[in-house]
């Protein structure tokens, strides 16, 4: 059986939908969530389906290292770390005990936009055509080689706030498919 553990910071959409969509496999699970956020949404999400919760205040330690440390010690096995929507950088401290095997959810077409604001970004800077890609972590701000990426085209007009919707909506798609992907290739 192959684990994962999911980062998220938020409300816990893209980590239901890979709940949800892990159900439906006997050979993979979410060992674990762990979130920077006490009273985020994702927690609950993730009580109310029996996985563990693992919290952590990085104010708490003395420096990024120190707070990766900590949570490593805390950490359950996993062959893969998915970031859900984890509004942190990771450290070098978790790059080197999961080699490879950390990927993220990024709501933009990478090499472009990358950063927290990635969708908005885009639709500021008027493009015509945006995305969703799923990318090994490294030691940048999203720039670590692509997976799997999916496009979504800006209509004409388009608010801001729909866009954001049908990007979420292929958040939800894209992730489940791009985790079966790399466990059918034997990536993970």
């Amino acid at each position: 059986m192959k684990k994962l553990i999911v980062f998220a910071s938020g409300t816990g959409s893209n980590f239901q939908a890979l709940a949800d969509h892990l159900r439906t496999r006997s050979d993979v699970a979410i060992g674990a969530l762990v979130c920077d956020k006490p009273q985020a949404a994702v927690i609950g999400r993730a009580q109310a389906l029996g996985i563990p919760v693992i919290t952590i205040d990085y104010r708490a330690y003395a420096s990024k290292a120190a707070a990766e440390q900590a949570l490593l010690a805390r950490l359950p096995a996993a062959d893969l770390v998915v970031l859900a929507g984890f509004m942190r950088i990771v450290g070098p401290t978790l790059l080197a005990a999961f080699p490879d095997r950390i990927i993220n959810l990024h709501p933009a077409l990478l090499p472009s936009f990358p950063g927290r604001t990635g969708i908005e970004d885009a639709w500021r800077y008027g493009v015509k055509v945006t995305g969703v890609t799923v990318h090994y972590v490294d030691a940048g701000i999203d720039s670590g080689r692509i997976i799997a990426q999916a496009p979504v085209a800006i209509a004409v007009g388009e608010s801001l706030a729909h866009l954001e919707a049908r990007i979420h909506a292929v958040e939800h798609d894209l992730l489940p498919r791009t985790v079966d992907q790399l466990i059918l290739k034997g990536a993970i």
